[in-house]
């Protein structure tokens, strides 16, 4: 028996007492095991993470905050500029008449119908990207893998974006 293992036997049998049937009681501490210094590392990681996630948001809006009070300070300046306020006033003239012209070009049939395909492309192509959201998850799962070749062979990878948003009531 190596000196380790006589010693963890020794301490086991101090440890030992018995009650008053004569069965034996074990004394002993609480050790943290190897699994709870693991989970208090991860505890540890997931607090520092989540300090770093609240910084990074408060500076996200302290910076937005400074970014709208410049962009008043300049549209203020802008608006009282002269200059400005005319060129302003000609490029909404010009809008005015561009989509009165786009409007009336839109009324004909044939250039009607290419507009009605193009919003059901937009919308069938939008319904698509849905779709491909809910099944690369699931892909991913089931494969273990983040890579999927496209229709050419191509290899493509798999990448998920996060971002924060508020949550609903």
């Amino acid at each position: 028996m190596d000196e380790n293992t006589r010693n963890d036997a020794e301490e086991k049998n101090a440890g030992l007492t018995q009650n008053e049937n004569g069965s034996e009681i074990t004394e002993g501490e609480i050790v943290e095991s190897s699994a709870t210094g693991t989970s208090d590392q991860a505890q540890t990681i997931l607090e520092s993470l989540e300090g770093m996630i609240r910084q990074n948001l408060a500076k996200i809006s302290k910076l937005g905050e400074e970014l709208k009070q410049q962009k008043e300070m300049l549209a203020s300046v802008l608006d009282n500029d002269e200059t400005y306020k005319q060129h302003q006033d000609a490029v909404k003239a010009a809008t005015k008449i561009r989509n009165g012209t786009k409007n009336e070009i839109l009324k004909r049939l044939d250039v009607a119908q290419v507009n009605e395909r193009v919003k059901g492309l937009t919308a069938e192509i939008k319904e698509s990207k849905e779709s491909l959201n809910s099944y690369l998850p699931e892909y991913q799962r089931l494969s273990g893998s983040n890579e999927i070749n496209n229709e050419n062979g191509e290899p493509m990878e798999i990448v998920f974006v996060a971002k924060l948003v508020k949550r609903r009531p």
